[in-house]
């Protein structure tokens, strides 16, 4: 009776590890999605797009990014959309090393409308980029409708380049006023100033002060009440008359 039992026993043994070893193990799946998400833009708003590109600098491209975004939680105003625009979809690394996917690439997407183009620094604005002629053109494109055009740093060197600042004053990074004069010597350059407007072009200082430049757009387009909100949310003290600034 003992024999039999243990036969059984062990007859139910090796059917278990028959049946563990017939199993088949299916390991996690992970799959990497390139489907493309294209931003909403709400409709009656200002369009805001920033051109961004390799070594573009950090606080060109977020300070007046974290103004103009903020826009969309203020009532009772017309706020922004805010995208970015590139020459291409893969992965752009700024100079300090943050990788940022575009929305848009200028070069073969057809773009919504653009009211305000931001051009922030960038590590090359004053040697290789200025020989991109297909980004050149697109920034001449947007001017040609656009309400505002807008450059941070080296970012007015773009602007320069492409001739559209040659009727009015503009300025840049202190450190490179300079250069900008002998690069474009029929240009009318201010100095010791953080930012410049003339007509609906607004060229500034960059570093933080593109903060300033940002929040005086904003003070142009929604009155001072709405900029010192937008300035609290950021936690600056916000007060136009204490910025050295040229508006003609």
């Amino acid at each position: 009776m003992k024999n039999s039992s243990s036969k059984q026993f062990l007859l139910f043994v090796i059917v278990i590890i028959l049946g563990a070893c017939q199993r088949t193990v299916v390991p996690p799946v992970i799959v990497a999605s390139e489907e493309r998400v294209v931003p909403q833009l709400a409709p009656d708003r200002y369009n805001v797009a920033f051109l961004i590109m390799e070594g573009t600098y950090n606080t060109e491209f977020t300070a007046p990014y974290d103004i103009f975004q903020h826009t969309q939680y203020r009532k009772g105003i017309k706020a922004m959309n805010t995208f970015t625009v590139a020459n291409t979809l893969k992965p752009i690394t700024t100079f300090e090393g943050v990788r940022i996917l575009a929305d848009f690439d200028y070069t073969t997407d057809t773009l919504p409308r653009i009211d305000i183009l931001v051009v922030p620094s960038a590590e090359h604005h004053l040697d290789s980029d200025l020989k991109d002629t297909v980004m050149l053109n697109f920034v001449k494109k947007v001017d040609a409708e656009a309400l505002f055009m807008t450059s941070h740093c080296d970012g007015a060197f773009v602007l320069a380049k492409t001739g559209i600042l040659d009727h009015v004053t503009s300025t840049t990074f202190p450190s490179d006023i300079d250069k900008y004069k002998a690069m474009f010597p029929e240009l009318n350059v201010a100095d010791n100033v953080l930012f410049v407007h003339d007509g609906k072009y607004i060229t500034s200082a960059g570093g933080a002060k593109s903060f300033e430049a940002a929040l005086y757009l904003c003070e142009l387009l929604y009155g001072k009440e709405i900029a010192q909100s937008l300035a609290g949310g950021l936690v600056i003290d916000w007060d136009v008359s204490t910025v050295p600034h040229l508006i003609l």
